[in-house]
C-alpha cells in the first residue's frame, strides 16, 4: 500500500510528507520511501499557530478558520507530493498539534491537533487517518509518545540497546533492548544506500522492556531564544554556530535541571504548554546573574536539551544504551549533537540516516504506518510507552464520499 504521512510539529517549521510503500504488519513490517519533502506555513499562519500555541485566545469561530486553513495546508503539500509518483493509497495526517495536556490521577489527558482528517479527504480525494492520539488518552495513555511501536519494528538490534531520541521541537525517546539472535551481530547498519527497511523477520523486542517518554526539550526553547536575541531577525541557530560560540553555564542547568517535569517519573509527556515563552523568560532571569552574553545563553539552552537527555536516562532506564539514534530538526545541529555525545560518554551518537532511515522524515513515515495499522485493524499504541491500560485502534478513518 502507498501511503502518504504528514506532521507538523511542536516547532511549527512547516509540514513533511513522506510517501511511503508498506507491507507486513508487525514483525514483519516493511517500509520503503519513494519521496519526501517540506512544505513550509506561509509566515502569517505559522505566526498564528505559534501564537495559539503560546495560549493566545481564540473565538470559535477563529478556531475553525484556523482548523481549515491547516488542513487545506497539509492537503495541498499530500497533492504536490504524489503529483509525480505512484498512485496513493492512503493518508495518514497527525495535524498539528496547539495544545496538550497530560492525564493526572484524577482526569483524562487532553490533545488538540489542527488540520481536520475530514477536509483532507475531501480535498485530496483519499481515504484519510486523523486524531491518533484521542483513542490511547481515552484509556488513561499520554496520547504521546506515538512513534515508539514503529522505532520497535525498524530500528531494534541483536545485541544494542538502542535510544531512538527525537529533537523536535520537544524531545522524546523510545528505549529498544536487544531483540536477541534473530540476524547475524554483524549486521550493524543498513546500507546508507538503501531507502528500504525491514523488521526482523521473527522476533521483537520483549514489550515489556520497551520504554518511551519526552524528555523535555528539544529545540523550542533554542528557538525561541534566537528569535528574542536576534530581534525577531532569525527564527533557529542554523547548525547551532552561534551557540558553539558560547560557553555554558553549568550552574544554571543544574538549577534548571531540578524542575518538576524532569524528576517526573514515566510515563510522561509535555510540550510548549510548559517549555514555553514564559518558562524562558524565567531562564532569561535566572541569567541576569551570571552576565552571559547571548551566545553563551545560546550554549546554556543548548547544554539544558543536551543535559536533561543524559540525566533522563540516568535516572529512568533500566541501563545505559550502547547508542543512541538521532532524528528530528535538531540531529541537524552539529553544536547540539556533540553536546549529546559529552553528556553520555560510555554511548555511541549517531543519527537514523546512518541506519538506513531518515532522520528528518521519520515522523512523517511513522505516521503513514499508524495510518497503515489502523486501516488493517492493527493496534498503534505501546501502553508500555504511554501508559494507557490497554493497546488500542490509533486514528479516525475519514472515507471519500
Amino acid at each position: 500500500m502507498n501511503v502518504i504521512g504528514l506532521i507538523s510539529g511542536t516547532s511549527v517549521d512547516g509540514i513533511d510528507a513522506a510517501l511511503v510503500s508498506i507491507s507486513g504488519s508487525t514483525t514483519d513490517l516493511s517500509v520503503d520511501l519513494i519521496a519526501a519533502d517540506t512544505y513550509p506555513y506561509p509566515e502569517q499562519l505559522r505566526s498564528q499557530i505559534l501564537s495559539v500555541c503560546g495560549g493566545a485566545p481564540l473565538a470559535m469561530v477563529d478556531l475553525a478558520t484556523l482548523d481549515d486553513a491547516i488542513a487545506h495546508h497539509f492537503a495541498q503539500a499530500a497533492l504536490t507530493l504524489q503529483s509525480k509518483f505512484p498512485a496513493v493509497d492512503l493518508i495518514g495526517s497527525h495535524g498539528q498539534t496547539v495544545y496538550h495536556r497530560p492525564p493526572t490521577p484524577d482526569s483524562l489527558g487532553y490533545s488538540l491537533q489542527l488540520g481536520r482528517g475530514s477536509l483532507i479527504a475531501h480535498l485530496t480525494h483519499l481515504p484519510t487517518v486523523s486524531n491518533f492520539r484521542a483513542a490511547d488518552i481515552a484509556v488513561g495513555g499520554q496520547g504521546a509518545p506515538l512513534v515508539s511501536p514503529i522505532d520497535v519494528c525498524l530500528l531494534s538490534h541483536p545485541t544494542y540497546h538502542r535510544c531512538i531520541q527525537n529533537l523536535g521541537g520537544i524531545g522524546n525517546l523510545t528505549y529498544l533492548p536487544p531483540i536477541g539472535n534473530s540476524r547475524e551481530p554483524d549486521q550493524d547498519f543498513p546500507p546508507n544506500s538503501s531507502p528500504s527497511w525491514a523488521a526482523p523477520a521473527s522476533r521483537l523486542p520483549n514489550s515489556a522492556a520497551i520504554q518511551g517518554w519526552d524528555t523535555g526539550p528539544g529545540n523550542a526553547l533554542l528557538d525561541l531564544a534566537v528569535y528574542r536575541l536576534s530581534q525577531g531577525q532569525q527564527t533557529f541557530d542554523q547548525d547551532g554556530t552561534w551557540a558553539a560560540q558560547g560557553t555554558p553555564c553549568l550552574a544554571l542547568v543544574e538549577q534548571w535541571l531540578q524542575q518538576d517535569y524532569f524528576q517526573q517519573p514515566p510515563p510522561k509527556s509535555t510540550g510548549r504548554e510548559l517549555f514555553s515563552a514564559d518558562y524562558l523568560d524565567r531562564c532569561l532571569q535566572d541569567a541576569a546573574a551570571y552576565s552571559l552574553s547571548a551566545a553563551d545563553i545560546l550554549a546554556t539552552l543548548t547544554e539544558l536539551t543536551a543535559a536533561s537527555i543524559a540525566h533522563s536516562y540516568q535516572t529512568f532506564l533500566p541501563q545505559m544504551p550502547d547508542q543512541v539514534l538521532l532524528c528530528g530538526g535538531g540531529s541537524r545541529n552539529p553544536y547540539l549533537r556533540q553536546r549529546i555525545q559529552a553528556n553520555l560518554p560510555s554511548t555511541t551518537v549517531h543519527t537514523t540516516d546512518e541506519m538506513g532511515l531518515s532522520a528528518d522524515f521519520k515522523e512523517a513515515i511513522s505516521f503513514a504506518v499508524l495510518a497503515y495499522w489502523r486501516y488493517c485493524n492493527i493496534p498503534g499504541n505501546l501502553p508500555e510507552v504511554t501508559g494507557a491500560r490497554r493497546s488500542m485502534l490509533l486514528g479516525e478513518i475519514h472515507l471519500v464520499t
